[in-house]
């Protein structure tokens, strides 16, 4: 089992959905979701588990509105195993609920639990469509069984730009994709990040009430930020030398395939080949035009 760690780095996303004193926004966001019309913010129940963070995972917004549980989470890398990290949530949430409650789930009288609704907000650099992530994904296609759950997740990319009806019924949401890609485009074009801040800042309008928030909490923020690109390029970095480190092995593996065939292929084919892959090269095509066989080529990309 991974290690525990108590100290939850909060996230800007988090933090304008997720604390007591932005339920405000949380409602707004709630009603934008579900078409709703709730206009009493105190009404909201946070239920976010802040105190369990394994490794990077970690419960984002958790929320109780009359009789549905909302479990919100952001992100800024595509992860197709949402449902199952979904449900590991949803069984912390109902075990936190019970309790509170002094429900018996051993006893004979049936416990009336708060509908979930599992919504993904995603914000990295891919351009996506909205898509429904699925459980029964992670199960095997071909098994002779039908699995006994069902568990569905609504990701929204929520870059600004996309998803207009939705910002527009969330103002919170809408300034909040517009801070961030502001201040993406300037952090990205070598500009420091309290520069930045200021330039995300001054593109939200004077009413805005995350405006006001935000400049509120200035030094929070900018160090949220900065922390949460400097991991982000960290794991980018980590990414590529995982990679790099794979194709070697990979090479070092085909040659052995390769001699263990007699085949006759040469090392040096293959580093010509490893040199093409780094340029972006990704099809047989554009190896053997280069005068790559075939064989040294599927092995390279991986292709049995």
């Amino acid at each position: 089992m991974p290690e525990t760690n108590n100290t939850h780095k909060d996230r800007l996303f988090c933090m304008i959905f997720g604390r007591e004193e932005n339920k405000d926004c949380t409602l707004s966001l709630y009603n934008a979701i579900n078409g709703s019309s709730y206009s009493d913010p105190s009404k909201i129940e946070i239920y976010t588990i802040d105190d369990v963070l394994y490794m990077s995972m970690h419960n984002d917004v958790a929320f109780i509105l009359r009789d549905v549980l909302s479990l919100y989470e952001h992100q800024s890398t595509i992860n197709p195993n949402m449902p199952v990290r979904m449900l590991s949530y949803l069984g912390m949430l109902y075990e936190k609920y019970i309790e509170k409650n002094r429900f018996n789930k051993y006893g004979s009288k049936l416990i009336p639990l708060p509908t979930p609704k599992l919504v993904v907000f995603f914000n990295g650099k891919q351009d996506i469509d909205d898509t429904v992530l699925q459980l029964r994904s992670s199960f095997p296609a071909d098994s002779s069984v039908e699995p006994d759950i069902s568990l569905s997740v609504k990701m929204l990319n929520v870059n600004y730009g996309h998803n207009k009806e939705l910002m527009a019924a969330c103002r919170p949401l809408r300034d909040y994709a517009l801070f961030v890609d502001v201040v993406r485009q300037a952090y990205s074009e070598g500009k420091d990040m309290e520069a930045a801040f200021n330039l995300g800042i001054t593109a939200l309008e004077d009413g805005s009430r995350l405006k006001q928030y935000l400049l509120g909490h200035k030094a929070e923020v900018t160090h949220m930020l900065l922390t949460e690109y400097n991991e982000e390029e960290t794991m980018n970095m980590f990414k590529a030398e995982a990679r790099e480190e794979g194709i070697e092995i990979g090479i070092e593996l085909g040659i052995e395939k390769g001699i263990e065939k007699g085949t006759g292929m040469k090392d040096a084919e293959y580093k010509k080949a490893l040199s093409l892959f780094r340029q972006g090269a990704s099809t047989l095509e554009e190896f053997t035009s280069q005068g790559i066989t075939e064989d040294v080529a599927r092995t390279v990309l991986g292709i049995e």
